[in-house]
């Protein structure tokens, strides 16, 4: 028989326990004091780190340029205009095009004018000859004793030579920029801007269009074109960034003799009896050239990160062979000794409540900067945190195998060796792997305060604020490798584990 309860039994019970069946007031609102606290708190940090005003003021434009510069590289040559209207393009001494770049994005007019240059009393420029190439290297030129040629002469000197009169320079298939006497124009999507050069300000007709930009009236003009680069027009001179998509000259630099070549043609000539070096056969120099890249650096690269990975397991292997012991000492159930088990505890503390780029520090102090100092500060710090994860580990096993083994008259090492080690095994094997994989990234990251490494390497590329396409090749290797070394863990990890569950 069921008993059931009416109104009046309820409210008897209400009456006699009110506590039981009536909610308090934190029990009734304490989902919305949650709320209200996490709503405050998040008010907190968007006031206290001025996240609106950080995004009001980001620069989305910047923002992308960082990111293409990752992925693409950029050639720079120069239009410097003279004073009658003729022009000269200019490529950087170490231009990614080669010594006699004539890029086919370049169109240019060019004509023979003999024209007198005014020498200064303190400093003329040296001869020229009769007649250059309207695409040249600027470099002064100097004495045996490292200073410019000087003269005392103050003759004007006549000399003959190719100016470019007109030019049209391709951006993309969308956008252009033509330049003539006096006047630069500069074409986005359908949309003109027609700039005067020649005097001392610049000019323009019309209003600037949103992708043009000058800081202030008579100053450079910068136009974007996207992805494609950029312009800088001056009254004397034309800065043209025009970027393209991949890394420049990945294989074989500009000095190469197979700089240039198509596919085909550099392993034709990598096979061919003709060689390009008498000393040594073409397969060989293209070795050479990949590896001494002095652009990418291949070799010395590839070095640096192999020192990142033999840092990662050498500390992580060091770390794991010092903490397996000082565990036992660490764990109450092992070592009887509350004074012995404190010390070594707190030594473990000491080692790891300090961070591994502190030791790292502290290392390159000590040892100089290399690989060594790396090793040390992993090794210091790894120590620690498996010691305490060890120790942990052997004060939760079971002691029933300990117990019988020791029953029947073992050795305390015995009884250590075959009641103890065979439970923890897995798990503390499993943790050293799972360490060496995260020591592969952090060696990097140590290797930038000069613990040697792949991490130096990478602060040197990302210190110049230039070398951004270095960045990324060296960051892709990292990711490759770190990819490669959790696969690698994960499969030992689960071995290791199934092994120790049969």
């Amino acid at each position: 028989m069921t008993a059931t309860m009416n109104t009046m039994d309820v409210r008897d019970i209400e009456a006699r326990y009110p506590e039981l069946l009536t909610r308090s007031f934190w029990q009734r609102y304490r989902t919305a004091f949650a709320a209200a606290a996490v709503i405050a708190y998040f008010i907190f940090c968007w006031w206290f780190f001025a996240i609106g005003h950080v995004i009001s003021s980001a620069n989305s434009d910047i923002a992308g340029n960082y990111l293409a510069d990752w992925i693409s590289w950029e050639a720079r040559p120069d239009i410097d205009i003279h004073a009658d209207g003729t022009m000269k393009i200019v490529f950087g001494k170490y231009s990614p095009l080669g010594a006699d770049p004539h890029p086919d994005w370049i169109e240019a007019k060019t004509e023979t004018v003999t024209r007198t240059i005014e020498a200064s009393p303190s400093e003329a420029p040296a001869q020229p000859k009769q007649s250059t190439s309207s695409f040249s290297f600027v470099q002064p030129e100097f004495r045996g004793d490292g200073e410019t040629s000087k003269t005392a002469g103050t003759e004007p000197t006549t000399v003959t030579e190719e100016v470019v009169t007109e030019a049209h320079i391709m951006m993309n298939s969308s956008s252009w920029i033509d330049l003539s006497k006096d006047k630069v124009e500069l074409t986005r999507g359908g949309e003109t801007l027609t700039l005067t050069t020649g005097g001392k300000t610049m000019t323009y007709d019309g209003a600037l269009p949103e992708w043009a930009y000058q800081r202030a009236p008579g100053e450079k003009i910068i136009a974007y074109f996207g992805f494609a680069g950029r312009v800088e027009v001056e009254p004397d001179r034309v800065k043209v960034r025009k970027r393209f998509l991949g890394w420049e000259n990945f294989f074989f630099d500009t000095n190469s003799p197979f700089f240039g070549k198509s596919a085909g043609d550099v392993i034709s000539l990598m096979f061919s009896d003709n060689r390009v070096d008498p000393n040594q056969s073409n397969l060989s120099r293209a070795i050479d050239d990949i590896l001494y890249n002095p652009s990418w650096q291949h070799l010395d690269v590839w070095t640096k990160l192999l020192q990142t990975i033999v840092m990662a397991f050498v500390g992580t292997l060091f770390a794991m062979v010092i903490a397996f012991p000082l565990s036992f000492l660490a764990a109450r159930n092992i070592t009887r000794n509350k004074p012995l088990n404190q010390l070594v505890k707190r030594f473990f503390d000491f080692q790891r409540s300090v961070d591994m780029l502190i030791w790292a520090l502290f290392f390159t102090r000590a040892f100089g900067p290399g690989p060594l100092a790396g090793i040390a500060a992993i090794f210091f710090t790894d120590t620690g945190t498996l010691g305490k994860l060890y120790s942990e580990a052997l004060e939760n096993i079971d002691d029933k195998p300990r117990e019988g083994i020791r029953s029947v008259g073992a050795s305390p090492v015995a009884i250590q060796r075959f009641g103890v080690v065979p439970q923890v095994l897995p798990v503390f094997v499993s943790q050293a792997l799972y360490f060496w994989e995260s020591n592969t990234r952090s060696a990097t990251i140590i290797g930038a305060v000069g613990a040697g490494g792949i991490g130096l390497k990478l602060w040197e590329a990302m210190r110049t604020n230039q070398d951004w396409e270095n960045v990324a090749y060296m960051v892709l290797l990292i990711l490759i490798v770190v990819y490669v070394f959790d696969n690698i863990s994960n499969r030992l990890r689960s071995m290791l584990i199934g092994n120790g569950r049969k």
